[in-house]
């Protein structure tokens, strides 16, 4: 017969395993805000930059529809855009996004403009043909359909990650599919920082709304990257950390450092005209820029992530992979279908983060 000391503990572990299939531990992944920076004309114009989305677990059937990842994909990436045919937003797996090519073997150390075009092109030509064969390129002052392949070509992008869960996860993809996929794009009142401020209401209520101050109540990169790290500081299970994803060199002159709305013009040759225009609001703007606008969100020497670590943005306790197959997306998950990504384990260890200091 059992002793008394038997049946307690038998008794304990039937009660965790009930436990475990009535409250079943949920699932963790990563997501990151991904602070693009301005860069070329229009960067100057404008020098807020660019806000898109990263999550691990969500993946683009097409560009146009999510689903749920499966085992070895890397996630997409999702933003709003101009010139898109008409699509408010699209979801780019994450290595087409950043470089163009389906695996990060095959991402270039340097690039000239002969480079770029030719690998957008042949990723456009394969994958992207569903958003519209006339799609408008872009230039300049419009955006078009080369914003969404090969980023890391025109600018550098600070990914501040942050944790998720299974059910916030099935929410945004259930939102996304059963909205209305139609543009209504406006530069001062809907922007991609609108659409990524709307969407992180689900994984922080409250936490992302209009600031007066420092950007005149418009949404910038700046404003929400300042946001989110306000809220981790005082949530620590956010466990936020910050990555920075270098621009790749040879294309374009290096992108310039995101600004708030006052530090544009505080900073810029707007400041001349509003001075004389009228003194007193250029004062305001100096001022509010000197209070919020130099808020510096990015610690010195943040985590460089390259091609071949590009695995450290998912989960830094996971395995790494092997950088000659991780990242490799197989066509359907631009095109529609399911996908599975080829990713071996590997022996790269040892690398660090840099966690964001909780004042």
């Amino acid at each position: 017969m059992l002793s008394m000391r038997g049946l307690s503990a038998t008794a304990f572990a039937l009660i965790a395993l009930a436990g475990l299939a009535l409250f079943p531990p949920q699932s963790r992944a990563q997501a990151a805000l991904l602070i693009e920076e301005p860069y070329g004309f229009f960067g100057s114009v404008n020098p807020t930059g660019h806000n898109a989305i990263y999550f691990e677990r969500i993946c683009a059937e097409t560009p146009t529809r999510l689903r749920r990842c499966e085992a070895g994909e890397l996630g997409a990436v999702i933003s709003r855009y101009q010139g898109i045919d008409g699509y408010d937003w699209v979801a780019m797996p994450l290595v087409p996004y950043l470089y163009s090519v389906e695996n990060v073997a095959d991402a270039p150390a340097h690039v000239n403009r002969e480079t770029v075009h030719r690998l957008r092109s042949r990723y456009r030509e394969a994958h992207l043909l569903d958003l519209g064969k006339g799609l408008y390129p872009g230039n300049v002052v419009r955006g078009g359909w080369t914003q969404l392949v090969g980023v890391s070509y025109e600018r550098r992008i600070y990914a501040l990650r942050f944790e998720t869960n299974e059910e916030q996860d099935n929410a945004l993809i259930a939102r996304m599919n059963d909205g209305q996929n139609r543009t209504h794009f406006n530069l001062l009142f809907n922007n991609c920082s609108d659409f990524a401020r709307r969407n992180l209401d689900l994984y922080f209520p409250g936490t992302f709304k209009r600031s007066i101050f420092p950007d005149a109540g418009m949404t910038t990169p700046k404003q929400l990257a300042y946001k989110l790290e306000r809220y981790a500081r005082t949530h620590p299970e956010t466990q936020l950390t910050i990555f920075e994803i270098p621009q790749i060199p040879g294309y374009r002159h290096p992108s310039h450092s995101n600004k708030s709305i006052a530090e544009s013009l505080i900073t810029t040759g707007y400041a001349i005209p509003i001075a004389l225009a009228n003194p007193y609001l250029a004062g305001g703007l100096f001022v509010d820029y000197l209070v919020r606008g130099r808020y510096h969100l990015i610690p010195k020497n943040p985590r460089e992530l390259e091609p071949d670590n590009l695995w450290a943005l998912t989960a830094a306790a996971r395995a790494p992979q092997n950088p000659l197959s991780a990242g490799t997306q197989a066509p359907s998950a631009a095109a529609g279908g399911s996908a599975k990504t080829t990713a071996t384990a590997a022996a790269n260890s040892g690398l660090t983060e840099n966690k964001v200091a909780h004042e």
